[in-house]
C-alpha cells in the first residue's frame, strides 16, 4: 500500500490525475510514432506538458522523488520546445511555388 506524504486525503484524486497524465503521454507517443502528430508540434507538446505535470504532481504527493525529478524535467523540456520559435524552412534551390 502506498502512503501519501502530503495531503493524505487526496490519494484518490492524485491517482486519477496520474492515470490522466499517463494517458496524455502515451497517446502523444502513439500518435507521434504513427505519424499523426509532429513531435515538435503544439498538440504533441501540450499533451506532454499536461501529462508530465500531472504525473509530477502525483509523484510529489506520494514522495516519489526520482519520478518527480524525471517528470519535472520532461515538463520543462516540453515547455522550452513549445516556447522556442521553429526555424523557418526555406525552400530548396530550384523549387517553385
Amino acid at each position: 500500500m502506498t502512503t501519501a506524504i502530503l495531503l493524505p486525503g487526496y490519494v484518490g484524486l492524485s491517482s486519477a490525475m496520474a492515470y490522466s497524465g499517463m494517458v496524455c503521454i502515451l497517446a502523444a507517443f502513439i500518435l507521434e510514432t504513427r505519424g499523426r502528430l509532429d513531435s515538435r508540434g503544439g498538440v504533441y507538446l501540450w499533451m506532454m506538458i499536461t501529462g508530465s505535470a500531472l504525473l509530477a504532481i502525483r509523484a510529489g504527493h506520494m514522495g516519489e522523488w526520482a519520478f518527480l525529478i524525471l517528470e519535472t524535467v520532461w515538463c520543462i523540456a516540453a515547455i522550452a520546445a513549445l516556447l522556442r520559435p521553429r526555424p523557418y524552412a526555406s525552400p530548396s534551390p530550384g523549387a517553385t511555388s
